[in-house]
């Protein structure tokens, strides 16, 4: 028969072990994300250099703003991908130290 001790002890294994991998999969996304709007940004920026000159200015005018827009949103991006490996490494620990106390529960 089981303790509540060992349960509390599996199942904060399992929640930190869940934590981890959604990190994982963040960090997956981050990177996804910034290769997604790099090449939007340079698709944009290319599309308008092909307009003639006279026909680019008020794309151009738009085109600054979503550009803008995107490079805020890749700033995000660059920070959180800065943190997530730090993130990822806390939560590794925080797994290994949760299995180690759930075997000694359990030995």
């Amino acid at each position: 028969m089981r303790s509540k001790e060992y349960d509390a002890a599996y199942f904060t294994l399992l929640r930190a072990q869940e934590e981890q991998q959604d990190l994982m999969r963040y960090r997956d996304f981050l990177e996804a994300e910034q290769d997604r709007l790099d090449a939007f940004s340079e698709e944009t920026r290319r599309g308008t250099d092909a307009l003639p000159r006279r026909i680019r200015r008020p794309v151009e005018s738009t085109s600054r703003q979503l550009l803008e827009a995107v490079g805020r949103r890749r700033l995000v991006i660059l920070d959180e991908r800065r943190r997530v490996d730090d993130r990822i490494a806390a939560a590794e620990a925080f797994v290994a130290e949760c299995q180690v106390e759930v075997d000694q529960l359990r030995g």
